[in-house]
């Protein structure tokens, strides 16, 4: 492939951002498709790589070796599309900056149409949508289509944003405004461009541009029900003002998941064990309790901290902490429901009150000390 090399002295008057996970087969073609796209415009195209182990890292350096204007960002111990786009557009310096998916879904054609608006001083952030006049969604399933509208509808509902595809992973901003609302923005998750708008509120001027949504070129969609997990955290996070962590949805989710593991491994102890053993409760609870607490940290490294995950000896040396941390939120549980109990005799309200207690804890500790997230 025969790709132009911009002069070394010439600043990028646009970032684009291509978040990535397993898209080695789309990289080449996503180059040489903003080559044609862009003939009159400074680019740059910074790949933000999750590690990914087909090798897609390598294909993005070995382009670059040859054209400057394409950079590699690889990413080990983080996953996840919006810490990914966060740190892609942090990196850059141009004045403008974009995001686009890997898989050539998003139509690249549309990018100085959108760069234009920005030039023309009418909007700070320009959005890609597929719901309006000039827009197509025909390169999603009919599945996906109706999940997405739902998703818009749900959103509009909640937040009250007024993009008509918040849903939408293409957009372009002005680099000054994103900065500025970076640190309010969540790297859980894949719905960035709905977190900038709500981050940002009425304050930010916002444009939209009308785009057919492709085919998939090549691999596999990335869209599975973990997303849409992420997606409601999300929502909870925007409707109380980000006094809800979207992290704190999955920790809660995972919580309640180890209670059910909590009571079936104390029936099957309990049931496995002789019946004239002293303290036969005690054992068959002591037991529960450590399979719940495996249970928990194993979903936790997996779906709550999957863009920190743990590996190796840092599992280890984590799943001790976790042990440590939960039995000390056991302590506070029972030490301020039996409080509270004794003062008020609500029983209720005291069991209520020191399960949260101790859920705060857990994920406050879990989240600073364990997988040392934000």
């Amino acid at each position: 492939m025969s790709i132009s090399s911009a002069s070394p002295n010439s600043a990028p008057e646009l970032s684009i951002v291509v978040p990535t996970f397993k898209e080695r087969g789309n990289v080449a073609e996503l180059v040489r498709r903003l080559d044609l796209a862009l003939p009159d415009t400074r680019w740059e195209a910074i790949f933000v790589d999750d590690n990914s182990p087909d090798g897609t890292a390598d294909a993005v350096k070995a382009i670059a070796e040859t054209d400057s204007r394409v950079r590699c960002i690889r990413r080990v111990g983080r996953r996840g599309l919006a810490g990914a786009c966060i740190e892609g557009m942090l990196s850059s310096a141009a004045p403008y900056v974009a995001v686009i998916d890997a898989d050539l879904q998003h139509d690249e054609k549309v990018l100085p149409d959108m760069l234009a608006t920005l030039k023309g001083g009418v909007a700070d952030l320009v959005a890609g949508t597929r719901y309006v006049a000039g827009g197509s969604a025909s390169g999603l399933s009919s599945s996906r289509g109706t999940i997405s509208r739902l998703a818009t509808r749900l959103t509009h509902r909640l937040v009250g944003t007024e993009l008509s595809d918040p849903m939408s992973g293409f957009f372009m901003m002005r680099r000054g405004r994103f900065d500025a609302i970076a640190p309010r923005l969540s790297p859980v998750g894949f719905k960035i461009l709905l977190d900038i708008a709500a981050s940002a509120g009425p304050s930010l001027r916002i444009a939209e541009q009308p785009y057919t949504f492709g085919e998939r070129f090549d691999g596999e969609s990335k869209f599975n029900a973990q997303i849409g997990v992420e997606f409601l955290g999300l929502l909870l996070a925007k409707m109380t003002g980000d006094l809800v962590d979207p992290r704190f949805i999955f920790f809660a989710l995972v919580g309640s998941i180890g209670l059910v593991v909590h009571l079936v491994a104390l029936r099957a102890t309990l049931f496995v064990l002789p019946d004239d053993l002293m303290d036969e409760f005690r054992i068959a609870q002591t037991v529960a309790t450590l399979i719940a607490m495996t249970s928990n940290f194993l979903l936790n490294n997996e779906l709550t901290y999957r863009d920190r995950r743990l590996k190796g000896w840092a599992m280890l040396r984590g799943f001790v902490l976790f042990c440590v941390f939960a039995s000390a939120g056991v302590l506070a549980n029972v030490d301020l429901a039996s409080w509270l109990y004794v003062d008020s005799s609500r029983w209720l309200v005291a069991g209520a009150a020191g399960a949260i207690m101790s859920a705060l804890w857990n994920y406050a500790m879990s989240t600073l000390f364990v997988w040392r997230a934000r």
